[in-house]
């Protein structure tokens, strides 16, 4: 039976419009759902040879939303890298890349008219999570909290100490040598950083309820570190 993330029409909750973030020679697209009364908003940075339509990702956004979290998906590559990356390869592992894109969709959530107000988290996902934990140095001001699912925070590198947001890790308790590499990452830093080991998950988390866990683990991590004080 396929897990129930699979089911498109749980990831439409019709809060969802599509949305252009101009960068730097290019304009990225992306999905932006804000809820009523949101209490923060997550960025998401998807994993290697993925997108903003990524069903784990979307099946997490919506859980965030359903709890009143503001999200931002959003394709860090624009159509015409995705096409080069398609060949060569190399652009979804250039985290200094994907890094200054997360920074550009953090400055565009910071003067948003629906998002300005709000703090800001980032979830990512396998290589997209050592491209958050890069983009949280950079702009240390701006990120409340970071998720990372079946990341790889060691490509962040010696941005690692730098990072001042807490920081959960989430990994699939099948998944040994990311187990080994987020353990190695987090003794590399110096923030709140917390390790959860999800029993019996693969790296993709496919096994039924494992994403699931994902997701309440992630919504409550958020919750905590980015609703305004007095709501938690």
């Amino acid at each position: 039976m396929p897990a129930r993330f699979h089911n498109s029409a749980e990831a439409d909750d019709g809060l969802e419009r599509q949305v252009s973030l101009p960068v730097t020679g290019a304009s990225l697209e992306g999905t932006l759902g804000v809820p009523a009364d949101a209490r923060g908003v997550v960025l998401f940075a998807h994993g290697s040879g993925s997108s903003r339509f990524s069903p784990r990702n979307r099946y997490v956004a919506r859980v965030l939303r359903d709890a009143g979290l503001a999200t931002l998906l959003v394709d860090l590559l624009s159509p015409g890298e995705e096409k080069i990356d398609l060949v060569t390869r190399q652009l979804r592992f250039d985290i200094g890349l994907l890094a200054d894109r997360l920074v550009d969709g953090l400055d565009w959530l910071r003067h948003g008219p629906a998002t300005g107000s709000l703090r800001v988290g980032l979830f990512g996902a396998s290589t997209g999570g050592g491209a958050a934990l890069v983009a949280a140095a950079r702009r240390p001001e701006a990120v409340g909290a970071i998720v990372s699912r079946g990341g790889r925070p060691d490509l962040a590198g010696e941005a690692l100490p730098q990072v001042r947001a807490p920081t959960l890790l989430i990994v699939g308790g099948d998944d040994d040598v990311v187990i080994e590499l987020n353990r190695h990452a987090k003794r590399q830093m110096r923030a709140e950083v917390q390790l959860e080991i999800v029993p019996g998950a693969s790296h993709l988390f496919e096994e039924p309820g494992t994403l699931e866990q994902v997701a309440a683990l992630a919504r409550d991590w958020f919750l905590r570190h980015l609703a305004p004080l007095g709501e938690t």
